[in-house]
């Protein structure tokens, strides 16, 4: 009897596509950071995704696995850096603005590289990784600059990057359970 694993893959892209429209729909302006977007990070956006990540290990997805896994542990530093500062704890104070651009201009570092990855592949998929790439860079750009400007611009790319994923995630999904391709990708 084969032991037939599903594809993690629409589990981790719609954590990352939800969370990513909920946290931009507060870079727009719509909303403060609120108990909506922290369990998100930790829960949907982070767990999930680190789930769908082990998952695709599993299943021999290299690219995947890594993708989801860092992408949820992401989240949940994220979280992490908003929450510390309030735990009393001398060490976790307040990260000052500058060194956390250095952190997203890390993390758009990385997600270049994973872009790269994507050469080849599915079209929306490249695109949810370049559109990140630049949602990250942007990011970076708003914390060393301090411009509202470019975390306004970058909140409207950061929901048109969640939606292409939550978008891929639906195609992705549609196809297995029509078994046909219903949503191009």
């Amino acid at each position: 009897m084969e032991n037939k694993l599903a594809n993690p893959a629409p589990l981790g892209l719609l954590g990352f596509g939800m969370t990513t429209i909920l946290l931009n729909i507060h870079n727009l302006g719509f909303f403060p950071v609120s108990a909506v977007i922290i369990s998100m990070g930790i829960f949907y956006g982070g767990l999930a995704q680190i789930i769908a990540g082990i998952l695709s290990f599993k299943n021999g997805k290299t690219f995947a696995g890594t993708a989801f896994v860092s992408y949820g542990f992401f989240w949940i530093s994220l979280v992490g850096i908003w929450l510390f500062p309030n735990t009393g704890f001398e060490m976790a104070g307040t990260t000052p603005a500058p060194f956390f651009g250095c952190y997203l201009a890390i993390w758009g570092i990385f997600t270049a590289f994973m872009w790269w990855g994507t050469w080849g592949g599915s079209k929306v998929q490249q695109f949810v990784f370049l559109s990140l790439t630049i949602l990250f860079f942007l990011l970076a750009v708003s914390k060393f600059t301090g411009s509202e400007t470019i975390t306004v611009i970058a909140g409207g790319l950061g929901i048109i990057c969640g939606s292409s994923a939550f978008y891929l995630a639906m195609a992705e999904l549609l196809e297995e359970v029509k078994n046909k391709r219903v949503l191009p990708y």
